[in-house]
């Protein structure tokens, strides 16, 4: 896809993501401010990209709703708006021992947060605005020992669906960017940064590695300027070998 033949008209951009501080959050930050965007990042910790407006909150806790509507509203111009929900919890668990409050946790974060801020961000959201969320593969399959972020990111592919059926006609596209294991913070933790599980997921991939943040980065602000993926799933893994 190329970004730079149907970009938005003059006017004001602005990238809105949550996680902007690390990873593919900060990747993407990077990448829209490259652009020309204006780039405000909803995290607990700073943005590293030069020019980006950083907004330290925490999904997981306390008013965060209140801290959008006096903190990030006032930054976000209307006109062109893309949102990115980035941000995620992934914990160790499984279906048979997952208690109420535990994915009642993760889904907050991972899926309630995102909905919350659609209805938050909408009214600055002109047409040419998109809404991109960042699945997973575990977005339409299962492993073990992740089930609370495996029920999220289902749910996060049938959050994008209803939200490209309840924009149709106001010139807003969406879509779910789903990657195959990038080389994250996230990640590393998730594997306690033993290179051994490192290398044999970057096995499973057909090219023999990990993703890079920028590689979702470049294709995140793709699917910003590309009112045809709306409604897409857009599987992002570099073939992924399926065991």
């Amino acid at each position: 896809m190329n970004a730079a033949s149907s970009s938005p008209g003059p006017g004001p951009r602005t990238l809105v993501v949550t996680g902007g501080s690390a990873g593919i959050g900060a990747a993407t930050a990077a990448a829209f401010a490259a652009a020309g965007w204006d780039v405000v990042s909803l995290a607990r910790r700073p943005c590293p990209v030069s020019g980006a407006l950083s907004v330290a909150i925490d999904f997981g806790v306390g008013d965060w709703e209140r801290v959008v509507e006096r903190s990030v509203l006032p930054l976000v111009r209307d006109g062109v708006v893309c949102v990115v929900h980035n941000a995620a919890l992934l914990h160790k668990d499984d279906a048979l021992h997952l208690t109420a409050e535990a994915l009642r946790h993760v889904l907050d974060v991972n899926v309630v947060v995102p909905a919350v801020l659609n209805r938050l961000l909408a009214p600055r959201m002109g047409p040419g605005s998109s809404i991109l969320f960042v699945g997973s593969t575990l977005s339409e399959k299962a492993v073990k020992n992740t089930a609370s972020y495996v029920t999220s990111k289902h749910a996060l592919v049938g959050l994008m669906r209803a939200t490209c059926q309840d924009n149709a006609g106001r010139g807003i596209h969406t879509a779910c960017v789903c990657p195959g294991f990038v080389d994250t913070e996230m990640l590393r933790a998730h594997t306690r940064h033993d290179n051994g599980v490192l290398q044999a997921l970057a096995a499973m991939s057909g090219h023999g590695r990990l993703i890079r943040p920028d590689e979702i980065a470049a294709l995140l602000l793709s699917c910003a300027t590309q009112p045809v993926v709306d409604g897409a799933v857009i599987h992002a893994n570099l073939g992924q070998v399926q065991s």
